[in-house]
C-alpha cells in the first residue's frame, strides 16, 4: 500500500508540475502577443544568459566535433572512407548532437540559475513585493527570462553548429590526414540538405521552451526556504533533462 501511494503521489506531482507549466506558458503567451514584456530586463537576461555563456558553448563545441572524428576513424581508416568523413560528422552534428549537447550544458549553466534566483525571489518575498506595487511579475520577470532562454538556445546551437564541424574539420586532419577542404567537400556533396540544419534548430527551440518553463515553474514553486531552494534548482536540472531527451525523441520521430 505504501509502494502505491508514493508511485501515485510521484505521479500527481509530476501532473501538477506539466499542468502549471502549461499554465504559466499560457499567461507567457498573452504578455508575448500584447506586447506586455518589459524590454530592458529582456536585454539584461540576453546578455547574463546568452554572452556570457559563450565560453561554454565554445569549448563544448569544439570538442565535441573533434570527440566525433575520434570514434570515426577506425571504421573511416578500415573503410577508406576519407571522402565522407564531412557528410558523417555534418549529418551527426547538425541534427543531434549539437542542439542535444547545447541544450544539457545551458540547462546546466541558465537554467539552474534562473530556479535560484526566481526561487530566492519568492522566499524574500521580493515577488509578493512587486504584486504590492502593481507590478505584474509575469511580465516583468517571467516572460523576458522564457524569451531570453529560448532565443540562447536557438542563437548558441547555430554557433555550437559552426564551431563543431570546425573541430571535427581540423580533427580529421590531425588524426586522419584529412584535408580540410575534402571534408568540405563531403559535407557540401549535396548529401546534406536543408531538412537536416532545420531539424536541429527546431529541436533548439523546443528544448528552448521546456527549459524556460521548468526553470520558471519550479522557481515560483519553491517552499521551505533555502533548503527549498536547492531541491527546486535540482528538481529543475533533472525535469528539464529528462524533458529534452523525451522531446528529441517525438520531435526526431515527426521530422523524420
Amino acid at each position: 500500500m505504501g509502494l502505491l501511494e508514493e508511485i501515485g503521489g510521484g505521479f500527481l506531482g509530476a501532473a501538477a508540475t506539466v499542468g502549471g507549466m502549461g499554465l504559466l506558458g499560457y499567461q507567457i503567451l498573452r504578455r508575448l502577443v500584447t506586447f506586455r514584456i518589459d524590454r530592458a530586463e529582456t536585454l539584461r537576461n540576453l546578455y547574463r544568459m546568452g554572452v556570457k555563456s559563450i565560453p561554454i558553448v565554445i569549448v563544448t563545441a569544439l570538442f565535441t566535433g573533434a570527440i566525433m572524428v575520434i570514434q570515426a576513424a577506425p571504421l573511416v581508416v578500415r573503410l577508406g572512407a576519407q571522402g565522407l568523413l564531412g557528410w558523417g560528422a555534418g549529418f551527426g552534428i547538425l541534427r543531434e548532437i549539437a542542439p542535444l549537447l547545447t541544450a544539457l550544458m545551458i540547462n546546466g549553466r541558465v537554467g539552474a540559475n534562473n530556479t535560484a534566483e526566481l526561487g530566492t525571489m519568492v522566499v524574500t518575498e521580493q515577488i509578493d513585493a512587486l504584486r504590492v506595487l502593481a507590478i505584474d511579475p509575469i511580465a516583468f520577470l517571467i516572460a523576458p527570462r522564457f524569451v531570453a532562454i529560448v532565443t540562447t538556445l536557438f542563437l548558441s546551437t547555430i554557433f555550437a553548429d559552426t564551431l563543431a564541424l570546425l573541430g571535427a574539420a581540423y580533427g580529421g586532419f590531425g588524426l586522419l590526414g584529412v584535408e580540410p577542404k575534402t571534408f568540405y567537400n563531403g559535407l557540401t556533396s549535396g548529401l546534406l540538405g536543408l531538412s537536416d540544419v532545420t531539424s536541429g534548430l527546431v529541436k533548439s527551440i523546443v528544448f528552448g521552451v521546456v527549459m524556460a518553463l521548468s526553470s520558471c515553474q519550479y522557481g515560483l514553486g519553491v517552499k521551505g526556504g533555502a533548503p527549498g531552494v536547492g531541491r527546486a534548482v535540482n528538481a529543475t536540472v533533472v525535469a528539464s533533462a529528462a524533458g529534452i531527451f523525451i522531446l528529441d525523441y517525438f520531435v526526431s520521430f515527426t521530422l523524420d
